[in-house]
């Protein structure tokens, strides 16, 4: 029997993710420029992809492009959060409870708790944050609300990131993640919808008081 050979990444889908994963890890603070030259020098491409990767993660909401300041990394203030923690509270509960109604195995959800829990750092516990969020989402058997949630999810793990910088959390949120699961494994949908919601509403109160910009 012979297998097929794992596909290669376009150059630019390989810039795209490398520059995606400083930004949503902190090594690519909000507001700092992005060059495309010295990314090309970095990631040693010609500056083609790197432009090409630059817009794509425009379009995501990571990166700001600029007619005359170029592109740099997104700036999380107050706006921004409530803009991207509305489309969650409007979409995310809804999709987890038909989740639980489906009886979709949650096994992805508790995998990302664990590797949260064991987190180093704030950027590796915002990613996990993430995927921890799409796999309450993904089983919940509508691929555009599916969709739909994964396109702000960038933008949420980057408000994450800035947020726990500020105002470090996790602990509470997690215990929070924690007691979701429970209820959403033991089959309660309507209990599991209302804890995230008021998870995701309570976590942009703390952390951006009064409206304040971090």
């Amino acid at each position: 029997m012979t297998f097929a050979p794992h596909p290669i990444p376009s150059r630019t889908q390989y810039v795209l993710e490398a520059v995606k994963h400083r930004i949503l890890t902190g090594q690519l603070a909000p507001g700092q420029a992005l060059v495309e030259t010295d990314l090309a020098a970095q990631f040693g491409v010609s500056k083609t992809p790197v432009r090409e990767a630059l817009k794509t993660l425009a379009g995501t909401g990571l990166v700001v492009m600029s007619q005359y300041k170029g592109a740099t990394v997104r700036e999380v203030d107050a706006a921004m959060a409530q803009q991207v923690h509305d489309v969650r509270l409007l979409l995310e509960p809804e999709a987890l409870r038909r989740t639980v109604l489906r009886g979709a195995p949650l096994d992805d959800a508790r995998d990302a708790l664990v590797r949260a829990d064991a987190a180093k750092d704030a950027g590796t516990r915002s990613l996990a944050n993430r995927e921890f969020h799409r796999a309450l989402h993904l089983p919940c058997g509508n691929p555009l609300l599916a969709r739909m949630l994964d396109e702000v999810r960038d933008q949420a793990a980057l408000v994450s990131t800035v947020a726990w910088a500020a105002l470090p959390s996790w602990e509470r949120e997690a215990a929070e993640h924690r007691e979701i699961l429970r209820l959403a494994s033991s089959g309660d949908a309507e209990g599991a919808a209302r804890g995230l919601r008021d998870h995701i509403a309570s976590f942009v109160q703390r952390a951006f008081p009064e409206g304040d910009p971090l």
